[in-house]
């Protein structure tokens, strides 16, 4: 049971660097960490794209 919750963690990694950071794309992050991470590569896109530099929420 255990080593689901690792594998989950793993694999929303990038969701949750993008929560974490606040990142102004964290939805789109999440979507394409779910339809597209199973492949690797869209894995990959959106970990880097949860690391990149992220522009501060502008409240009015």
């Amino acid at each position: 049971m255990e080593g689901l919750v690792v594998v989950a963690l793993l694999y929303f990694l990038p969701a949750l660097i993008a929560l974490l950071r606040g990142h102004h794309n964290g939805f789109a992050i999440f979507l394409t960490n779910v339809l597209l991470g199973w492949t690797g590569i869209g894995w990959i896109v959106a970990l880097i794209w949860s690391t990149t530099a992220s522009q501060p929420r502008v409240r009015v």
